[in-house]
């Protein structure tokens, strides 16, 4: 991971940056609003001890009061002195709110306390520091009656604080979008290394050791209108087909394929409106094109093309009728369609007899170029079994959804019956993921839709 790395996920992910840091911030406020204010009171003392003359100087021993400092310190929040000047029970409490600490080189002790009220926390600070001196001449006595060793003056007395030390704005709002950042970066990165959707072109073709023949855009009104022909052909996702088209013609100079399978490697996955676009940009381009709806489960194509589908592929293999009887035409320029016909009990075997050896040979004959819209590769059999009867497969994998794994697995599964894989196509990509995206047709530019005249095939 380098930073071009991190700068990408940063631009893809934006807005969720943005809401982690509106969402730390608030709740650092909210926070910061519910904190008990608390007040510090710090009170100063100086340890002095007698030299032989029986004098007081901070300068005698000042060495050895040093090394016995810390112990002061500690002797300032025990029990013992804290008792003295709160009640029992409240002891551990104050303990929690003391803290003492000795100037560096040099002999001076200082104690804060904190509390909610300013006023006892000064009052507190002043009682303590009064205690802990007449504790320590107690103790530093070597009898009753001798003068004690070690005194300690108040050089400091604790006033009553103005500003409280906590909660701290400023503080708690800079935490919070730290953490708030640290987590949604995180995040981001995790779900980004466990994402194995195909989402860039990249990635697809590194999966299948193929060529993206196409990226078609997704549309809002897909779904309801799959085909290209509304608006004359003026849209992203028809000229995304046109592309796929002139990309097709140039796969296999030496090895144009006249018989296509369209598959995709789960349901789904758009493979039937690529197979119908694709077919209608060819025959837009002058060829005789023949689309097949080999997807004897779920055939799709009547629907979308608005025609009779009771009788077709299945109806011819089994001979029941003949093949110019059910091939229907359909747009201007004509496109031939072959329903798929009644569902038969044993799609597989039916799709790989040698009748529809037979029938693609015929039909490969008298069209320029056959595609057929087979199922999904990894579920069922029909599609490996139609790709090893045809010229070539174009894989179909939706953006986001179909995972790099099951490329893999598609591909394989094709391989291991000697299919050609022509190329893939990425399809429903976001106008965001796309780098046309901001750039439309109302700024003068029209897809040309091409209308040349069409000759009758051969037969039909």
């Amino acid at each position: 991971m380098d930073l071009l790395y991190f700068i990408r996920l940063a631009r893809k992910n934006w807005m969720l940056l943005v809401l982690s840091l509106i969402l730390s911030v608030s709740a650092a406020l909210v926070v910061t609003a519910n904190m008990p204010p608390k007040y510090a009171a710090t009170v100063t003392m100086l340890f002095s001890s007698h030299d032989k003359k029986g004098a007081f100087s901070p300068a005698y021993q000042i060495s050895s009061l040093a090394q016995g400092a810390q112990s002061y310190a500690a002797l300032l929040t025990s029990r013992r002195t804290l008792s003295q000047v709160t009640r029992p029970e409240d002891v551990a409490r104050l303990r929690d709110n003391v803290t003492a600490e000795i100037v560096p080189g040099t002999v001076l002790l200082r104690a804060m306390v904190t509390d909610g009220d300013p006023a006892r926390a000064a009052a507190l600070a002043n009682g303590l520091g009064a205690r802990f001196a007449s504790l320590v001449e107690q103790i530093e006595r070597p009898t009753p009656n001798s003068r004690p060793t070690v005194k300690v003056t108040i050089i400091d007395q604790a006033e009553v604080p103005k500003q409280p030390v906590s909660p701290v704005p400023v503080v708690n709002v800079l935490v919070g979008v730290l953490i708030g950042l640290i987590v949604a970066v995180s995040s981001l990165i995790l779900r980004d290394r466990l994402d194995t959707t195909v989402k860039t072109t990249g990635a697809l073709q590194q999966a299948a050791g193929s060529s993206t023949l196409g990226v078609i855009s997704y549309e809002r009104d897909a779904r309801r209108h799959p085909l290209i022909v509304r608006h004359k052909g003026r849209s992203f996702r028809a000229e995304a087909f046109r592309s796929l088209r002139t990309n097709l013609q140039f796969i296999g100079v030496d090895r144009q394929p006249k018989s296509l399978v369209v598959t995709s490697c789960l349901p789904a996955e758009g493979k039937s409106s690529t197979s119908s676009n694709l077919a209608i940009t060819l025959a837009q381009a002058g060829w005789r094109v023949l689309l097949v709806d080999g997807d004897l489960r779920r055939p799709r194509l009547p629907d979308y093309f608005g025609i009779e589908g009771g009788v077709g592929l299945t109806d011819v293999l089994i001979g029941k009728v003949r093949l110019e009887s059910v091939i229907q035409t359909w747009g201007d320029p004509r496109l031939f369609v072959l329903p798929c016909g009644q569902i038969p009990p044993n799609p597989s075997e039916l799709l790989g007899s040698q009748g529809m050896r037979q029938l693609l040979a015929e039909l490969t004959a008298h069209y320029d170029i056959v595609i057929i819209d087979a199922p999904p590769l990894l579920p069922v059999t029909d599609a490996a079994t139609l790709s090893a009867l045809c010229d070539g497969t174009i894989l179909v994998a939706r953006y986001g959804r179909t995972r790099q794994e099951h490329v893999v697995r598609a591909v394989e599964l094709l391989t291991s019956i000697n299919a050609r894989l022509v190329g893939t196509v990425l399809n429903f990509v976001p106008p965001k993921a796309s780098r046309y995206d901001g750039y439309g047709y109302g700024y003068g530019y029209e897809a040309r839709v091409e209308e040349p005249e069409v000759k009758t095939p051969v037969g039909v």
